[in-house]
């Protein structure tokens, strides 16, 4: 049976740069904020979201990001509110995508919010990726161009690194690609023999 390995790390830690490392070794890759971004422009998810959040999170008839970010960063409820619309359709997406990869002994499955979710249950391995805060921070604000505060806001609602190592079997300091494409092979070699 396909193993499931799980690569998560808090925003601006590189997770997604890490997980295609092992996308270029061959590694099947679920991309889990991918499709839930995906699933947010689904008709029934639009509507759901509607209801749940209102008008002033719509632009032109659709979930707008931007607006419903300021809102579920702020309120825990709302962010409890807006994954439990999303988190069961991403569940069964994977769930989808995983029967059809039952070729390869093992996939990364990579999620933000591996741990939040709960989805950390159904991993066999989990590796984790980490960087200092103030070198995430700066990453977010270039990539997404959006204020410190802002980035606070997300780094905020999710478990720190700390309550994440406990859980986790590797751990990937990504400040240095080089070393981290090091340890990317040295975990693969350990995940070719579970």
């Amino acid at each position: 049976m396909t193993k499931i390995i799980g690569l998560t790390g808090g925003i601006g830690s590189g997770k997604t740069t890490i997980a295609n490392l092992f996308k270029l070794h061959g590694i099947p890759l679920y991309i889990a904020d991918d499709e839930a971004k995906a699933i947010l422009y689904t008709e029934e998810v639009i509507k759901e979201v509607h209801q749940a959040f209102g008008d002033s999170i719509m632009t032109d008839g659709l979930p707008d990001k931007a607006k419903l970010s300021s809102v579920v960063f702020k309120e825990p409820e709302k962010l409890q509110m807006l994954n439990e619309i999303i988190h069961p359709k991403v569940k069964k997406h994977f769930k989808d995508w995983l029967d059809r990869q039952n070729d390869s002994p093992f996939i990364i499955r990579e999620a933000a919010i591996l741990f939040e979710s709960g989805s950390y249950k159904d991993c066999d391995k989990i590796i984790l990726v980490t960087a200092p805060v103030d070198l995430r921070i700066e990453r977010v604000m270039k990539r997404d161009g959006v204020s410190r505060e802002k980035v606070l806001e997300r780094i905020n609602s999710q478990w720190s690194d700390d309550k994440k190592a406990v859980l986790s079997d590797f751990i990937i300091e990504n400040t240095n690609l080089d070393k981290a494409q090091k340890e990317v092979d040295r975990i693969l070699k350990i995940l070719k023999n579970i």
